[in-house]
Parts: structure tokens; C-alpha cells; sequence
């Protein structure tokens, strides 16, 4: 799939095709529902398929005092598309020029112009332009001036009839239900990010972890102990056991996810491995001493193995 950042060139090739148009954060059941249908159309009339997606989220604009709510970082929204089949994705830059570009703009000089689109898909709740002026109404009427043909695709809903939305999903995960939020988005929650030496204390009780630093933009599932599965660098996908949190029992407090992988003894620092939270196991806590410490250590590597069976 080839990624167009910000204002580079869309190749020739890829001009002419049909677009799926979202923020696409968490890359969830309805936004695969948007993308399928895009990438439907493409197959079925022989054109490109492509994503439009912004970075940053618009919300980080209107709203920068908001807390983190990223369900996905850019790259592994990208990865997800690129999966799904895609021969190109579009990522613009949400910034206050691009919030200020009137409706018809974005129409006739990004997808008609740039892009060169024939055809788009978005959801029924999409707006664009300044303002927010635009629908999907003002798509089709303005579309049609450049031949440019748009389709919407109504919201998906799970089986008691709820919309699924990524709104949804973070609340699934801050409640540390991670089932359902593996539910609504086809997939488990997962976390990206560099393993970084620790203060090795885990070595010391014979549970040694791999620490990864939570991105600033990462939504915060609740805080405790997951059972997860990790993909490494190399494709691997293991299963381990991970404190999502501060670590009450250490001082300072500090933010850390930190992975024990199952029967494994390789060195991960400095790779990118994704953590996935399949199951939430307990909360944090404060224990006793190192050693009520070890015990609760192993009981969760037990529960963790047996969660992921």
C-alpha cells in the first residue's frame, strides 16, 4: 500500500479511484464497514482503493486540553488499512489552515483536484470545511460538478442494536472490559511502542519484563494486570503476562506497561513490539512486601496463561 503523507504526490496510477473519508482512530467495525465498501466499489469498477485520514485527530485541534483518547497511533492505522487490502492511504494534516479550507475547496482542490477521486464513502455522520459546513448532503451536490460520485454507509450496530463508535471502545477499555472492546473493533486494543531498559527489578524476582513507554496520545485503559499477547518485531506473536500503570510498589511512581512473555529469554530492547490487552485481571495494588509480591506475581501468570486459552 503506498502511504501519501501531508501534501506529497499521489502517483498517477492511483489517481481516479474511490476513497474511503474518516478519522478511522481504532480502525473499529464501523470504519471497516466505510473502508470494505470503498474497497468494494474499487474491485467491482476496476479503480483504485484508497483511505483519506487525518493526523492529528481533529479533536487535538478543537480540543488540546482533552484528555489522551487515541485508540491507534498513525502507524498502525496505516498497517490495518494496508491489511485490509488497500493500494493506498492519504493521511492529511489537520491543522488550523486545513480546519479554515471551505467545503468546496476541499472538494474541488483535495479529492476531485489532488486526488483525482471518482468516488468516495464515508459515513452518514461526516462533515468537512470550515466549521463543519459540509455534509454529506453538500458532498453529493458539490461532487457532482466533478464527476465525482459519493456513498454512505450506515452505522453498524452490535447485537442490541447500539451503534458501534470508538467513543464505545474507550469506555470498554477505561472500564477494563477488554472482551467487549476486542468485540467492537474486530480485534484486541493494542499498544505500540519502543522497549526501553528498565530498573530491572523484575530480574530480581525471576519475572523479568520488557518496559514500553505509553504514547502521550494512547487512551489510558484502566489501570491493573492484563493478560496480552505481544507481536515482535519479526511477526511473532507471543503470550505473557503485563502491568499497565504506576507501580504502587516502587517509588517513583512511574507510567509504564511492562510485558513478562511466557518461557522466553531473547533481548527485545530497543525493538517495537504491539501489546495486545486481551483480558484485564485485577487492578493495581499496593502490596505487603516483596514477597506477598512474588506470590501475587505467580497466581496472575496462571490466570494470565489460563485467560488465554
Amino acid at each position: 500500500m503506498k502511504r501519501i503523507m501531508g501534501d506529497g504526490p499521489l502517483p498517477d496510477a492511483l489517481r481516479g479511484g474511490v476513497a474511503a473519508i474518516g478519522n478511522f482512530d481504532g480502525f473499529h467495525v464501523g470504519h471497516q464497514a466505510v473502508v470494505g465498501r470503498a474497497l468494494e466499489r474499487a474491485r467491482t469498477e476496476g479503480l483504485p482503493a484508497l483511505a483519506i485520514t487525518f493526523d492529528p485527530h481533529p479533536a487535538r485541534l478543537f480540543r488540546p486540553q482533552s484528555p489522551p483518547f487515541a485508540l491507534t497511533m498513525t502507524e498502525q492505522k496505516l498497517d490495518l488499512l494496508e491489511a485490509f487490502g488497500l493500494d493506498a492511504a492519504v493521511v492529511l494534516r489537520f491543522d488550523a489552515a486545513f480546519a479554515a479550507l471551505p467545503a468546496d475547496e476541499f472538494v474541488s482542490g483535495i479529492l476531485a483536484g489532488r486526488l483525482g477521486l471518482t468516488g468516495t464513502v464515508t459515513g452518514e455522520d461526516f462533515t468537512f470545511g470550515h466549521g463543519a459546513s459540509g455534509d454529506t448532503a453538500t458532498l453529493l451536490e458539490l461532487g457532482s460538478a466533478h464527476g465525482l460520485i459519493p456513498e454512505t454507509v450506515a452505522p453498524v450496530r452490535d447485537e442490541g442494536a447500539a451503534i458501534i463508535s470508538s467513543t464505545r471502545v474507550r469506555a470498554a477499555l477505561q472500564a477494563g472490559h477488554c472482551r467487549e472492546a476486542t468485540a467492537l473493533m474486530g480485534r484486541p486494543f493494542a499498544i505500540r511502542g519502543i522497549v526501553e531498559h528498565g530498573d530491572k527489578r523484575g530480574r530480581t524476582i525471576d519475572v523479568p519484563t520488557a518496559n514500553v513507554a505509553i504514547d502521550a496520545e494512547y487512551v489510558r485503559p484502566a489501570y491493573g494486570i492484563y493478560a496480552v499477547r505481544c507481536r515482535l518485531e519479526d511477526g511473532r506473536v507471543v503470550e505473557g503476562v503485563a502491568n499497565l500503570g504506576i507501580r504502587p510498589m516502587f517509588t517513583p511512581p512511574k507510567e509504564l506497561l511492562e510485558v513478562h512473555v511466557f518461557d522466553f529469554a531473547e533481548d527485545l530492547y530497543g525493538q517495537s513490539i504491539e501489546t495486545q490487552l486481551i483480558a484485564h485481571l485485577r487492578p493495581e495494588m499496593k502490596l505487603a512486601s516483596l514477597d506477598v509480591l512474588k506470590a501475587q506475581i505467580a497466581k496472575d501468570i496462571v490466570d494470565a496463561r489460563a485467560a488465554l486459552l
